[in-house]
């Protein structure tokens, strides 16, 4: 990758100078300064952005000031970039332009301290501070060269067989095609001047420089390498692609991933892993070797391969020939314009189950929601929260709570996640006529006591639910809903009579999972004034918070995460709230009515209360956690928590 940026583009057929840092640049605002010589920006305004960036507690770049100003679009930027003379440090253009931080790059900087021999593009791109196309998009703007993306089946041939294997070994480029007696030959890293010279003793002079991914330039090489001659699809033999899916499972097992995305693009085929809740890029290949992996894991899902226009869905159960470690993975194929999108979420059948008191609760919520609803003799108890907010495993915790030798309990569930002895599990499977209604049919036929429904989906099994309820059964279930309140509501929305809503929910428990702060790398953390702003707080409002941020370290890959940790909210009915949703009150007036007589914390309050124990950040908690009410002064809502 680069160290530095030439002063300007250059005749496609020069060798690259060796190119330093301008001793007047400013490493700091030398963009900045060059929109002002350009006529864009005036000296008025770049005073007044950098008066807004003092102000600013967030680390933002010029750059970004002056385009959230509306006085800087990227087309202009460009376009000064691409055709005046600039000398600075790759590093510092990236910072300048808002594409890093600061403090990402001082990391990057410290990682290269380590090994000399890496480039500082290569570690920005590796430990995902900025994603390689973008920034070779960047670099080639800014040097002159076109940026090509190397795609095996359609590169000539005749030229990569004119570049002897040891070349290849030891350099990063590739020749692409042949333009007017010229060679167009694609560089990983156009600045490297033995690249060049091997280039040069190959090709001669006669050579149009270009830039291009690494990992799209060493995937074409190995391609060659294996002797494919027509078209990847070729190389893509059935031992390839089972070694491409296999390591795709082990990696994702090993980094403990909950989901795969494996996403065809215009000119690539990006994979990418959800840690953590976020998605992050994994690996990108070669495009060919997109039908070939989806036929693959159509295979493995036990999908139908010979059909490509229509969604399906599948499972897959593998077994790891490395760990031996099993793997349990819905599978969803989705037909794109680009072709089709596998997406796989991944269930370990031996995964730990959580002691209800390890889930995350504040104490007097845990105390409520254990005395007061798992140990009542019947009703419902609703889990709530969107998709990955990790509904399944405090379910499977109440389960574990509930199981001893007097109690019957048993599951219909789409599919098993965790396998728990000692009860009754069902997973649905509607191939073969075991849906979801059927087995709602004959549960009750099982003389249980506690029956656990994976979904309330439809109005049958909500009817299930509140049939089984008012039987004497403890019922437990998940929605899909914001927040507790929400969960009532549906229910009322799906035609049941409130009547019935009122005397067989237990409660409702509302969660999310948050990114927890990386001990290793954990800061002290002051609020914006944006932040005071958007929670209705003064800094009294905070007193005692002992407010962390994580700056990012290698042992959490520099996102200053590591792990998730609960949040929740707590509706238990009791009579006035009864009263409400059989007076069917609105959502804020049952939510204030819980509020003043239930004792009910909010998400966004319970998110204040961890961020305030430095176990999450401030900034997590407001982007993440719905905002209904005003939120109450942290000393309150410790009382109510029992902190």
């Amino acid at each position: 990758m680069l160290e530095s940026i030439p002063s300007a583009a250059r005749d496609p057929q020069q060798k690259p100078p060796v190119v330093k840092p301008s001793v007047n640049s400013t490493g700091g605002d030398a963009v900045a300064r060059l929109l002002v010589e350009q006529g864009l920006v005036t000296e008025t305004q770049l005073r007044y952005a950098k008066r807004v960036k003092t102000k600013l507690v967030s680390d933002r770049s010029l750059i970004e000031i002056f385009q959230e100003l509306h006085l800087l679009t990227d087309r202009q930027l460009n376009q000064v970039l691409k055709e005046q003379r600039l000398n600075i440090r790759i590093g510092e253009l990236l910072v300048e332009l808002g594409h890093i931080r600061q403090s990402e790059l001082d990391a990057a900087l410290s990682i290269q301290q380590e090994d000399k021999s890496r480039k500082l593009g290569g570690v920005l791109v590796e430990y995902g501070f900025i994603d390689e196309h973008r920034l070779m998009e960047l670099l080639a703007t800014k040097l002159g060269y076109p940026f090509v993306e190397p795609i095996f089946t359609e590169i000539d041939r005749d030229l990569l067989a004119l570049v002897p294997a040891k070349v290849f070994s030891r350099h990063s480029f590739i020749p692409v095609s042949k333009e007017n007696g010229h060679i167009v030959i694609a560089f990983a890293d156009p600045l490297d001047l033995e690249d060049h010279e091997a280039a040069d003793r190959v090709f001669g002079r006669k050579i149009i420089p270009a830039i291009g991914t690494r990992q799209a330039i060493r995937e074409v090489i190995e391609l060659h390498r294996r002797g494919a001659r027509r078209s990847a699809a070729e190389v893509a033999d059935d031992s390839t692609i089972i070694g491409i899916v296999n390591s795709l499972f082990d990696d994702a097992m090993q980094q403990g991933v909950s989901d795969i995305h494996v996403e065809p693009m215009k000119d690539r085929l990006r994979i990418r892993f959800r840690r953590d809740g976020v998605l992050g890029v994994h690996k990108e290949i070669s495009l060919e070797l997109a039908a070939p992996l989806a036929t693959r894991l159509k295979v493995m899902a036990e999908a139908d391969i010979a059909e490509r226009r229509r969604h399906q869905d599948g499972r897959i159960l593998y077994e790891s020939p490395l760990t031996g470690m099993s793997l349990d993975l819905r599978v969803s194929f989705y037909v794109t314009v680009h072709g089709e999108k596998v997406v796989l979420r991944l269930m370990n059948k031996k995964g730990e189950l959580l002691d209800i008191e390890d889930i995350g609760m504040a104490p007097r919520m845990l105390r409520k929601f254990r005395d007061d609803s798992l140990a009542s003799p019947s009703g419902i108890i609703v889990v709530t929260g969107p998709t990955g907010a990790g509904k399944t495993t405090t379910l499977y915790s109440c389960v574990n709570f509930l199981n001893d030798l007097e109690a019957s309990i048993i599951t219909a569930e789409e599919p098993v996640e965790y396998l728990i002895d000692g009860i009754s599990q069902c997973s649905i499977n509607p191939k073969i006529g075991l849906t979801f209604s059927e087995t709602l049919r004959h549960i009750v036929r099982q003389d249980p006591d506690i029956i656990v429904m994976g979904e309330v989906r439809d109005t049958f099994s909500a009817e299930t639910a509140i049939q089984a309820a008012l039987t004497g059964h403890v019922v437990l279930t998940t929605f899909h809903t914001e927040d507790t309140v929400g969960g009532v509501l549906r229910l009322l929305n799906m035609g049941i009579e409130a009547f019935l809503v009122a005397s067989t929910v237990t409660s409702v428990l509302a969660q999310r999972l948050l990114r927890r702060i990386c001990l290793h790398c954990t800061a002290p953390y002051t609020p914006t004034p944006d932040e005071y702003r958007r929670l209705g707080y003064t800094h009294g409002d905070l007193a005692g918070a002992n407010l962390q941020v994580g700056h990012g370290c290698s042992a959490c890959r520099f996102t200053g995460y590591m792990g998730r940790v609960g949040i929740f909210e707590l509706l238990t009915l009791n009579d006035d709230v009864k009263q409400a949703i059989l007076a069917r009150k609105t959502v804020q007036e049952i939510r204030r009515i819980s509020i003043e007589t239930s004792g009910l914390v909010t998400l966004l309050e319970d998110g204040i209360a961890k961020a305030a124990r430095g176990g999450v950040s401030l900034p997590e908690v407001l982007r993440r956690l719905p905002r209904s009410v005003k939120p109450r002064p942290l000393h309150e809502l410790r009382r109510l928590l029992g902190e």
